[in-house]
């Protein structure tokens, strides 16, 4: 493409026009400033690793911490609704006991009230017993004598 034509001849090889083509000549690459080192701690520097490849090929780089995941929270080896169920079964056995002798005392307290009705029962009819049918010694009382008596035409011959 780019051979060389007489001077006169304007166009190139197959009717190429030399007007239309451009030549690009490349700069020189100009020195790029360094930058200044600036010193690293010792122990954040990674360790270079080298690893040779099957071929004999000897790859060189920077060793890559494998990404550590992020801690599982740990479950509780019981799990809570369990707990809350013990718990609450452990408290509602103790109300039983308690309810258990609750009602006890209550059958004993109503046993008490029955039989102290009995008794007042008892003696109060003992009492009015003894004043229907008891034996009075001559006091303020009036004392009538009935004998045999006729009636005739009503009148009383006693």
């Amino acid at each position: 493409m780019n051979q060389p034509t007489a001077p006169h001849d304007r166009h190139g090889p197959a009717g190429y026009d030399r007007a239309a083509v451009e030549v690009h000549r490349p700069a020189p690459v100009t020195t790029a400033h360094i930058a200044p080192l600036v010193p690293v701690q010792p122990g954040t520097i990674p360790a270079v690793a080298s690893v040779v490849l099957p071929d004999g090929r000897v790859v060189t780089g920077y060793t890559i911490e494998p990404a550590k995941p992020e801690p599982v929270a740990t479950k509780p080896a019981v799990s809570r609704t369990a707990v809350n169920l013990a718990l609450g079964g452990i408290g509602f056995g103790a109300v039983c006991g308690g309810l258990i002798l609750l009602t006890t005392f209550i059958a004993a307290l109503a046993a008490l009230i029955h039989q102290l009705i009995i008794l007042a029962a008892v003696i109060f009819g003992g009492w009015i017993a003894v004043q229907l049918f008891g034996h009075h010694s001559g006091g303020g009382g009036t004392t009538v004598h009935i004998r045999k008596a006729v009636i005739k035409r009503n009148k009383f011959y006693g």
